[in-house]
């Protein structure tokens, strides 16, 4: 009777044993899965990001197209019409626009929208190696809002990274050859304007959810609201910024290859759109800054080639700095 009464304790224990292991592994799988999914959401936005920017660059400076904020309304119509399209065939589901949801979203389109156009104006005149150092900014203020908004510490590491980011973009403007002061405003202001999206997204995004129908909001939802409320404030901003006298003579629109152009960084639009809050959900503001930190790398050298942008010494050792610093900074988050 001992013996039997043993062995069936033996077997509850070794039940027991193989209960926690496999909740461990269950575990580990679902920690696994949500580290892939941040991997390949992270991959997803450093592929479009960079595509997005050479793309642009391209219309705006190698088709010399002086009208930054018609670019942004007609990619982000693009964006809408394919969102609207997989939608109404059933490829995805988006929630219904309310007029309490719109109310949520607004003051983080209207971010959405500044940082568009801001981009616009600033790769206009900078070039693209020297924009991916002086977006290092955009590290500095979201550190800063991250401590004042969300109390959130950053050790020595990260500040030492953050400071060599600043010492990065000062000396490349100084020894920039194509220095040109408006672009330099304009993308400081672009920096401030990102900051304050990535900061802002996060917690918009919660209260969203609260008062759509179903009580969630999908990425494909969140792009359509961001491309469907942009689209009234660009076509105001068109007018404002005067943009409708240049449209009306440029002979660009009457080029197809122009048009292809457009349409693909308008699809590249809504691709950015979709991974850009597709990584920022499954991450934070910071990991989002500092992956595009790690991604102007291989953006910054494909800008120089592909543009062929002249260059001193100086002014590619301060490129490589300021890029060597988000690599730190990357190195000092992870910890």
């Amino acid at each position: 009777m001992k013996t039997h009464s043993s062995n069936k304790e033996d077997i509850d224990v070794e039940n027991g044993s193989l209960d926690k292991d496999r909740e461990k592994t269950g575990r580990s799988k679902k920690i696994l899965t949500l580290h892939n999914t941040a991997l390949l959401s992270g991959l997803a936005y450093c592929l479009s990001s960079c595509s997005m920017i050479l793309v642009n660059k391209c219309v705006l400076s190698s088709y010399n197209f002086n009208a930054g904020i018609s670019l942004m309304l007609y990619q982000n119509f693009v964006a809408v019409v394919i969102v609207s399209a997989l939608n109404f065939f059933g490829v995805i589901t988006t929630e219904p626009f309310t007029w309490r949801l719109i109310k949520v979203w607004l003051p983080v389109n209207i971010i959405f929208v500044g940082m568009l156009v801001t981009s616009m104006f600033s790769l206009k005149y900078i070039n693209v190696a020297m924009v991916t150092v002086l977006k290092n900014g955009t590290n500095v203020i979201t550190a800063v809002g991250e401590m004042y908004l969300f109390n959130k510490r950053h050790d020595n590491s990260v500040w030492a990274a953050l400071f060599l980011m600043i010492i990065s973009a000062i000396s490349g403007g100084i020894t920039d050859l194509s220095f040109h002061a408006v672009g330099y405003t304009w993308q400081f202001i672009n920096c401030f304007l990102t900051a304050s999206y990535s900061l802002t997204l996060r917690r918009v995004m919660d209260t969203a959810k609260q008062v759509t129908k179903s009580g969630e909001l999908n990425e494909f939802s969140m792009v359509m609201l961001n491309n469907t409320l942009s689209l009234p404030l660009g076509l105001l901003l068109v007018f404002v910024f005067n943009e409708v006298d240049y449209l009306t003579q440029t002979p660009l629109l009457r080029l197809p290859t122009f048009w292809l152009v457009m349409t693909l960084s308008g699809f590249l639009g809504l691709v950015i759109s979709f991974t850009s809050m597709w990584f920022l959900h499954q991450t934070g503001a910071t990991t989002y800054s500092l992956v595009g930190s790690l991604n102007k790398i291989p953006l910054s050298v494909a800008g120089i080639l592909v543009f062929k942008v002249p260059t001193s010494l100086e002014n590619a050792a301060s490129i490589f700095f300021g890029l060597f610093a988000g690599v730190l900074f990357a190195r000092a988050k992870m910890r």
